[in-house]
């Protein structure tokens, strides 16, 4: 009987860990399926502060993510440049107004490029930043990733100095994200006008900014980028184009395309943009160096633009990896060789040491009056052992014992 209510026991109590565990799955069942838990990124900090150098925001900056809301008219422009975030404030003092817009993009080539898509050429050169122009109330300039467009209400003496402050407090890249453009590097510098040059990476900026070919003709969408320059020769300025492309092979493609379109002249489709037309012909002409492709154009002497095209030379840095010339039985040479010397100087080494050692121990026994060697030494450890021979008397004289 004993047993029998210990088995049954045992099935009451697994029935009711059944019955629990029937329970509890319809409370597991009630939670909601499929639900994602999405991590928004952090809100870019504004790139505008709240005051500085006596400027007070009428309300805190505005962050923009869409370079539409940034600049409606130039927003594929800035899309072509990696825009990334921006920033929008007004600030006041003293009865006087500034109108503050930071632009940030992906790297420093795109601020550039954005610089140079807004200013335009004969603004005069300020010093902020890492470049700076101005027209009138307006100041443009570029630090890092960001280009800050500033318009006084009045512009003074220390308005310079103010836009100095700020750029100062503004966030920089880091890495390759703060280099310039290379291309830039390609620009002959001889009577080159800073001021002038405007860097593309699309068709938007390229076409904005004043750029000589079509812009279909270019090749933005094979991955090329143009900068274009205007040059102060003896006889009339001259406009240089150079255009960047991955591969050389690429370059070559396109050149034959740009050459066989300038050669069409008014027969070329699409139809010649203002600043070929305005070009003396005679003074047009294409040239490749690697993967760039050069053209020149405006009213210079052909004799000068030729000169001017002649001093664009791409130069690339190419390490050459040096290869093994020595053969495997110059190799097995070199190690016997090797060990044959190691060899010699083990058995030198040895020689050495054992002449010295010698030598040494001799000069001493010498020093102390024994021979040099000790051969002939009787410094030994020895026993002195000799029989001895003891008589034994006759048995006669043996004393005799009593019973």
């Amino acid at each position: 009987m004993r047993w029998i209510s210990i088995v049954a026991c045992s099935v009451v109590l697994t029935g009711s860990a059944h019955s629990a565990q029937a329970q509890a799955a319809p409370a597991k069942a009630t939670a909601p399926q499929g639900v994602t838990h999405l991590t928004l990124p952090p809100v870019p900090k504004a790139l505008l502060p709240d005051s500085f150098a006596g400027w007070v925001a009428a309300d805190a900056p505005k962050t923009v993510s869409d370079a539409a809301q940034a600049d409606q008219a130039n927003a594929e422009a800035l899309k072509e440049y990696d825009f990334t975030d921006g920033s929008l404030a007004n600030y006041k003092r003293s009865g006087e107004t500034l109108s503050l817009r930071a632009l940030r993009f992906h790297d420093a080539s795109g601020a550039y490029g954005a610089y140079s898509f807004y200013r335009q050429n004969g603004w005069p050169k300020e010093e902020i930043g890492a470049g700076a122009t101005s027209n009138h109330n307006r100041v443009l300039f570029w630090v890092g990733n960001t280009v800050v467009d500033a318009n006084f209400s009045r512009i003074g003496p220390m308005s310079g100095a103010e836009l100095r402050e700020l750029a100062g407090q503004l966030p920089l890249p880091d890495g390759t994200r703060a280099m310039a453009p290379p291309i830039l590097s390609e620009l002959p510098k001889d009577s080159l006008d800073p001021q002038t040059t405007h860097y593309a990476l699309g068709p938007a900026g390229y076409t904005g900014a004043g750029g000589v070919l079509p812009p279909e003709l270019v090749g933005f969408d094979r991955g090329a980028e143009a900068v274009t320059a205007n040059y102060s020769l003896r006889s009339n300025p001259a406009t240089l184009t150079l255009i960047d492309y991955p591969t050389p092979q690429m370059a070559a493609a396109q050149e034959s395309k740009i050459r066989a379109y300038i050669k069409a002249g008014s027969q070329a489709l699409p139809a010649w943009p203002k600043p070929l037309v305005d070009s003396d012909q005679a003074s047009l002409e294409v040239r490749r160096s690697g993967p760039l492709v050069a053209i020149v154009s405006g009213d210079a002497i052909p004799e000068e633009s030729h000169k001017l095209l002649a001093t664009v030379h791409y130069e690339s840095d190419i390490t050459s990896i040096p290869q093994p010339t020595e053969s495997e039985v110059a190799k097995t040479g070199r190690l016997l060789i090797g060990i044959v010397t190691l060899v010699i100087i083990g058995a030198s080494a040895a020689i050495l040491l054992g002449f010295f050692l010698g030598g040494g121990r001799a000069l001493y026994r010498i020093a102390r009056g024994k021979p040099v060697s000790s051969v002939y030494d009787m410094e030994f450890i020895h026993l002195d052992l000799r029989e001895e021979w003891i008589e034994t008397p006759p048995e006669s004289d043996r004393p005799h014992q009593k019973g």
